[in-house]
């Protein structure tokens, strides 16, 4: 966390004070508007603590005194061709479409069970990672309003004016563009679409109706976050056959335990945005239950894709399974017996989980181990 001096920090948490003239010819000012009070458990006027905005993948962004304060002057920082290409990084969400690829590689190597051209991986990569962030900064444009009143997003680039929404909206409608056009170039028609409808479901399905109106949002609209295996496995086949389907499952089971885990964190942080997410709108030991259940699953499904590979998958699948099934349990019990919980550790364990298992997949695809098969 970054630190600023006290009256660096008050100048960033100034409000502006709204005047009116009284019949004595007095003026009496209003109480500051939602959009100059500090948020609920974000930093107050004096203090030393800045916001941190933690992604759905645990990317944390410390502001700056010199970035908060570009709310007010924007112009200063827009100048600066560095702050401009932090900017528009941060309209991408690197940190989250990193986790997308560590899903894209192995699919890839399972569909070649071996190791593809590597011109073949790379420009999967650069497309996915075009798509994706043009997934990314629309939902920035369209999310802009509820960013600004929650603490953990008040750092992105539209909330401090560093870029313009318009901007926003340009950038992720040429990278949509152009992920379509290096997809289709250079590797196959069905991958490319498969990105363009991902774009479109994410923004238009999840974004601009599911996230707002039911606590099952992430539920359905997780599903643009599993289609990077489909397309991974497209490029490479062609098609899509049913091991890009079973790893479609892991990551759509894997979604409702990492994101609601981070929404018991941040409860009144949706909940002030009005986005209605499950531990908004349910219990507490219905929200862990939910996780648990699902945490099964996800473990259970990856076991579909043991008939597709080899040991080491299988033995990394049952391990790594296996703990974060404790994880789950833990929270579970914890909550209702009313102790304090850790959700943090289960989302970040969430992470570390999925990654052990899609690393574990690539290595048994690259070296080429003798498949289970189907045993009928």
């Amino acid at each position: 966390m970054a630190h600023v001096p006290r009256s660096a920090s008050a100048l960033v948490a100034r409000r502006t004070t709204r005047f009116r003239r009284a019949p004595d010819g007095s003026r009496k000012g209003s109480a500051p508007t939602i959009r100059d009070r500090p948020a609920a458990g974000g930093p107050s006027a004096g203090s030393d603590e800045l916001p941190e905005e933690i992604h759905a993948d645990g990317e944390r962004s410390a502001v700056t005194t010199a970035e908060t304060s570009a709310t007010s002057a924007p112009s200063a920082t827009a100048r600066s061709p560095r702050a401009l290409l932090r900017a528009y990084a941060g309209l991408v969400k690197p940190r989250v479409i990193e986790l997308l690829l560590v899903t894209t590689i192995p699919a890839m190597l399972l569909a070649a069970r071996g190791i593809p051209a590597p011109s073949l991986v790379l420009a999967t990569l650069v497309g996915g990672t075009m798509a994706a962030g043009s997934a990314n900064a629309l939902n920035c444009v369209a999310d802009a309003d509820i960013d600004q009143v929650m603490g953990r997003t008040r750092a992105r680039p539209l909330v401090r004016h560093t870029v313009s929404p318009r901007h926003a909206l340009v950038f992720g409608l040429v990278l949509g563009a152009g992920s379509f056009a290096t997809l289709w170039a250079t590797t196959n028609l069905l991958a490319a679409v498969l990105a363009v409808g991902t774009i479109l479901f994410y923004v238009l399905v999840y974004t601009l109706v599911l996230k707002r109106r039911t606590a099952q949002n992430i539920v359905w609209g997780g599903a643009a976050g599993c289609m990077p295996v489909v397309i991974g496995w497209a490029a490479v086949t062609g098609g899509v056959q049913w091991p890009a389907l079973v790893m479609f499952g892991v990551v759509f089971f894997w979604t409702p335990p990492h994101t609601w885990a981070l929404a018991m964190k941040y409860k009144a942080d949706y909940e002030r945005a009005g986005v209605p997410m499950l531990p908004v709108v349910a219990e507490p030991a219905h929200v862990s239950r939910q996780i648990t259940g699902y945490s099964w699953l996800m473990v259970l499904w990856t076991l579909l894709l043991v008939p597709a590979t080899g040991w080491l998958y299988a033995v990394f699948a049952v391990g790594a399974g296996a703990w974060f099934l404790v994880l789950a349990h833990r929270l579970h019990s914890r909550t209702l017996r009313g102790e304090p919980t850790k959700p943090l550790r289960l989302f970040h364990t969430s992470n570390t989980y999925l990654m052990v298992v899609f690393v574990a997949l690539a290595v048994d695809s690259a070296l080429g181990l003798p498949v289970f098969g189907w045993p009928f």
